[in-house]
């Protein structure tokens, strides 16, 4: 059975392209998890991406084709297979 409520991508490629790290465009994007001006966590057809820097703000989100586009400054991004497990994990360490 499937599950209408997650959207199929129209693509499965993923891409990330970089430009002087003002412009960062995804595709592949499945789900945009959590967004603040300076990080943006996102469910990718390659895994979990989270990109950090500072004043960000999207400037095109199209989840029906799997596109991002986001403006700021980047400093960093780093994928993570299970965001989610790892973050439970932190959780239970402060919970001790």
């Amino acid at each position: 059975m499937i599950d209408e409520k997650r959207r199929p991508a129209v693509s499965s490629q993923h891409r990330v392209i970089v430009t002087e790290r003002e412009t960062i465009t995804v595709d592949g994007v499945n789900n945009v998890e959590s967004f603040d001006d300076q990080e943006v966590v996102l469910e990718t057809t390659a895994g979990m991406l989270m990109l950090r820097g500072k004043e960000f703000h999207i400037k095109q989100l199209n989840l029906d084709e799997g596109n991002l586009t986001i403006e700021g400054y980047l400093a960093g991004l780093e994928y993570a297979e299970e965001m989610g497990k790892k973050a439970r994990s932190f959780l239970g360490r402060l919970l001790k």
